[in-house]
């Protein structure tokens, strides 16, 4: 494709060079550059990639495109680069903005050849995802899957370094599903992804806003709730229709944004909604803890079964439905993906045959926790035991409240490391220790992750849940110096192995 073409409905002042040099590839990365591409010069939080522009044109790029603003790189510079490696260099303003146009350009505008269904929301984006893209794909519908736990393209599970990926690397996703056929995207969409203009020009057949609670204010995030909310609801600038949980505490608040903006379906559990969940309920099947509610809507009345535990699940599987029903899909397709669907690291069950739920959470804040373990209080005829630790690098509070969250709930603790980062294990098991103290829980420390999830699958009795929480999904652990292979439900399993003499 021709620099010109790529740069179709943008506006640019072309500094050096021609339009017509064939553009291979777009990246942002300059690692990623390779003979051929079209170089975007993005400034970021850490790292401006003007600073590498010299070394894109070594590496064979055709064009450089540069911000406005940018702070680094005189034109006059620019031309002798432009000069001395023959490659155009053009200006834009808000490189950062506009690289999701340069990328839909260049893969032939695949956001519009999907019906994309975009989940935003504090809590219960992954899950409702999956839950989504099961029903989807039961109903006959081709689906990709971008999120938190993975990416799931063409049928093949791709590694997921952000909730939302950078724009480049989305379009480059969406362009290979329309390639291989797919119709359909279920995406997660984080705050940043809304933020920093990751998903611009992407329309979304329905939009759904989970919940909002107080998460993501950092210097590198969020400076306030604020800015939070307002990037959340960025999502109904571009949605056929929006889908709101009316038990959110900005439910007001999302309503009269979309007010005039988008049509709005609601569900919930404890206000009036359009889609209501009601006689919520504990069930167990075989080896699967989940809920049985009874929906009251008019897509359907009667008892559903979700083979995932607790009111929040509930949740996510109203959200699911009422996104099928927007779609048309017959209510048992919906009831028989809800019956089997099983989330990677979200109350994940391991199965063993001597009678110990265990269970693998990705619960890793306070908030989190005591929603699961108040949860898994329905469930649980003996003692509740929970492994977990908090990562290194972040909030202390966190830790203190943590803590006390599992005293509170567990019958016993044992205090293990996360992903400790470049702060000592055992500091950050002091933190967690001082608001367990508060407490009458019963605990100890085993600092050794594999041993501590070991120690808790041994000393379970039938009747008891095993509740290891924090990681989830991750199949790593960071130190300060390594990063190692670390799978919470593959040591869970082995332990289970080990305990059975197997």
């Amino acid at each position: 494709m021709l620099l010109e073409s790529v740069l179709n409905n943008i506006e640019y002042k072309l500094i050096s060079g021609d339009l017509d040099k064939e553009i291979t590839s777009v990246e942002f990365d300059s690692r990623k550059v390779v003979p051929g591409s079209l170089f975007v010069c993005v400034a970021g939080f850490t790292v401006d990639g003007h600073s590498f522009a010299v070394k894109a044109a070594e590496q064979g790029a055709s064009a450089v495109v540069v911000d406005t603003n940018r702070q680094l790189l005189s034109n006059e510079e620019l031309i002798k680069i432009s000069q001395q490696f023959d490659i155009a260099v053009v200006e834009i303003e808000h490189t950062h903005k506009y690289l999701s146009d340069l990328c839909a350009n260049f893969y032939g505008h695949p956001e519009n050849k999907l019906a994309v269904f975009g989940i935003t929301g504090t809590k219960g984006k992954t899950t409702t995802a999956f839950m989504l893209r099961e029903i989807l794909e039961k109903s006959g519908k081709e689906t990709g899957l971008i999120g938190t736990v993975c990416n799931i393209i063409a049928g093949e599970k791709i590694h997921a370094a952000h909730t939302t990926p950078e724009s480049k690397d989305l379009y480059e996703m969406m362009g290979t599903l329309v390639s291989k056929g797919a119709d359909s995207l279920v995406m997660e969409v984080s705050s940043q992804g809304l933020k920093l203009d990751r998903v611009r020009g992407i329309r979304y057949r329905t939009a759904a806003f989970t919940n909002l609670y107080e998460d993501h204010i950092a210097p590198n995030e969020h400076p306030d709730m604020e800015d939070y909310i307002s990037c959340k609801l960025k999502i109904f600038d571009n949605c056929d229709t929006g889908i709101l949980n009316a038990d959110c505490s900005v439910a007001d608040r999302v309503t009269g944004y979309c007010d005039g903006r988008v049509d709005l379906i609601t569900y919930g559990i404890d206000r009036d909604a359009d889609f209501v969940a009601r006689n919520l309920r504990p069930e167990r099947r075989g080896h699967v803890t989940g809920t049985v509610f009874e929906l009251d809507s008019e897509y359907y009345k009667g008892d559903i079964f979700v083979a995932l535990p607790g009111k929040f699940n509930v949740y996510n599987a109203l959200c699911a439905i009422v996104t099928a029903y927007k779609e048309g899909i017959d209510i048992e397709v919906v009831k028989s993906a809800l019956e089997t669907i099983s989330v990677p690291g979200r109350m994940q069950p391991v199965e063993n045959n001597f009678g110990v739920n265990i269970l693998v959470d990705y619960a890793h804040n306070a908030a989190a926790l005591e929603s699961v373990l108040n949860t898994l209080k329905e469930y649980t005829e003996g003692r509740i035991i929970t492994v977990f630790g908090c990562g290194g690098n972040r909030s202390r509070t966190r830790r203190f409240e943590m803590g006390e969250v599992s005293g509170n709930l567990s019958d016993y603790t044992i205090i293990t490391s996360d992903n400790p980062r470049n702060e000592e294990p055992d500091a950050i098991i002091t933190d967690i220790v001082t608001g367990i103290s508060k407490t009458e829980g019963k605990y100890e420390i085993e600092s050794d992750r594999s041993k501590a999830i070991r120690l808790s699958v041994s000393m379970a009795n039938a009747g008891d849940t095993v509740l290891i929480a924090g990681k989830g999904h991750e199949d790593y652990q960071i130190f300060a110096d390594k990063t190692i292979h670390f799978d919470d439900c593959q040591q869970a399993r082995e332990a289970v192995l080990e305990r059975e003499g197997k």
